[in-house]
C-alpha cells in the first residue's frame, strides 16, 4: 500500500535520482542532479516529496525549491515546484495531487508569498489553483541585428570564471538571488552553450546562455550586460546558426523597444503556472510598494471567494485566485476594463503588473 507524502531519508536519495532518471531522462547520459543542482540536491532534501510502496519503490515525486526574486518594489518568497512525476503503474489514483498539495503546504510553512511551476498539463494544475500568469516574450533572431557596437571579441565556452557574470547577472532589476557558488553550478549544466563578449581591456561585457540539459535547446533563456553588447553578442551567436530565440522579460523596456524595430517575429507567452498561496502577506507587500510610490488609498482585500482592488473608492471584484494571479503578475490588462479613472489608472500603473520573473537556470 502507498504511504502518504514525505520527505525522502538521506539514505534514499539515490534511489529517488534513479527515480527520476528513469522516469524523466532515459536516454540521456547524463543525472538530471546535474540538471538542476540546487534544487535536486542532498541539500534540498527536505523540499523533497515522495510516495513510496512498502519504503522500497517510489511512486510518485515533486521537488520545491524556494527562490527570493528581488524586484525595484518588493521582495518575493517564491516556491519553485518541478520533477513531478508519477510511475505509470501508480496513475490516476491520485498522487500527483497529494504531491503537489505537499509541496504547497511546505511553501506556506516557508512564507513563500507564490508558488510557480512550469507545464503543459494546463488543466490539471488548474484544479490545484495554478493559472497561466505573468509575461514572457521572445523573439527569433534569423539574420543579423542592427549594432552598433564595434571591437569586441567573443567565445563560445563554459570555461569561464563565475564572478563576472554574476557580477552583470546582478545588473538586472528584477532577478532571483543567486550565490557565487549557483553560477559555478549552472555553467556546468550538460548542454549549455555559454557565450561571452569582451572588450578590449579584456574585460566581460555580455553573456549569454542557451540550453539547460534538455530544457530550452534553441532558446537565450540567460542574458546580461549593456543592451548593445548584447545585441552585438545575439549577432555572433546568430552567425553560428541559423536562427535562435531570445526570452525577454517585461521590464526589459529596452531591449523590448529595440527588438520591436527589428521587423523579426516576436511571440508573447507566460512566464508560467502560476499560484498565490500567502494572500495577506503578498497584499501587505503590494500596498507597503504603493505607499512607497506615494499611493495610499490602494485597495486589495480577500472577501470570502472573492477579491476587491483598486483605489479608494474605484475598485474591481476579481472571481478567483487565477484571475487574481492574472491581474497581480498579467497579462490581464486591468487598462482595458474600463473600469478605472484615469486617475486611478495613472496610479495602478506606478505598480502593476507587478515585476516578476524568473531567468531560464531558475526554472526547476
Amino acid at each position: 500500500m502507498a504511504a502518504a507524502p514525505r520527505a525522502p531519508q538521506t539514505t534514499e536519495f539515490p534511489m529517488v535520482m534513479s527515480f527520476l532518471n528513469q522516469s524523466l531522462r532515459p536516454k540521456e547520459e547524463w543525472s538530471i542532479q546535474q540538471e538542476y543542482p540546487t534544487a535536486l540536491t542532498p541539500s534540498n532534501i527536505h523540499n523533497m516529496r515522495i510516495i513510496s510502496e512498502d519504503e522500497s519503490v517510489i511512486l510518485s515525486h515533486a521537488v520545491l525549491k524556494p527562490l527570493i526574486v528581488r524586484s525595484p518594489h518588493m521582495i518575493y518568497k517564491v516556491g519553485a515546484i518541478g520533477s513531478v512525476v508519477t510511475a505509470p503503474e501508480a496513475r490516476n489514483k491520485g498522487y500527483s495531487s497529494q504531491i503537489i498539495d505537499e509541496c504547497l503546504a511546505n511553501a506556506t510553512t516557508q512564507n513563500c508569498d507564490v508558488a510557480i511551476l512550469w507545464t503543459d498539463i494546463y488543466d490539471f494544475y488548474r484544479r490545484l489553483g495554478f493559472e497561466l500568469s505573468g509575461y514572457e516574450i521572445s523573439f527569433v533572431i534569423d539574420r543579423p541585428l542592427a549594432s552598433q557596437i564595434q571591437g569586441l571579441r567573443f567565445l563560445k565556452s563554459d570555461r569561464v570564471a563565475p564572478e563576472p557574470i554574476l557580477k552583470l547577472y546582478n545588473q538586472h532589476s528584477v532577478a532571483v538571488h543567486r550565490s557565487l557558488e549557483d553560477i559555478r553550478k549552472y555553467l556546468n549544466i550538460p548542454q549549455t552553450q555559454v557565450y561571452t563578449a569582451w572588450d578590449q581591456k579584456n574585460q566581460l561585457v555580455a553573456y549569454a546562455i542557451e540550453g539547460k540539459g534538455v530544457d530550452l535547446k534553441g532558446y537565450i533563456h540567460e542574458w546580461g550586460g549593456g543592451m548593445q553588447e548584447v545585441v552585438a553578442l545575439l549577432n555572433f551567436i546568430q552567425s553560428q546558426r541559423e536562427e535562435i530565440t531570445l526570452m525577454v522579460p517585461r521590464h526589459s523596456q529596452n531591449m523590448l523597444a529595440f527588438l520591436k524595430t527589428q521587423r523579426i517575429i516576436c511571440n508573447e507567452g507566460f512566464l508560467g503556472m502560476i499560484k498565490i498561496v500567502a494572500h495577506e502577506q503578498l497584499f501587505s507587500k503590494v500596498k507597503k510598494a504603493f505607499r512607497t510610490e506615494g499611493v495610499a488609498d490602494f485597495v486589495l482585500e480577500k472577501q470570502g471567494d472573492l477579491f476587491v482592488m483598486g483605489i479608494g473608492r474605484n475598485l474591481i471584484t476579481i472571481r478567483g485566485e487565477g484571475n487574481l494571479a492574472r491581474v497581480l503578475f498579467g497579462p490581464i490588462n486591468y487598462a482595458d476594463l474600463n473600469i478605472f479613472e484615469p486617475d486611478s489608472l495613472q496610479k495602478l500603473q506606478k505598480i502593476l503588473p507587478l515585476g516578476f520573473w524568473m531567468w531560464g537556470w531558475d526554472s526547476i
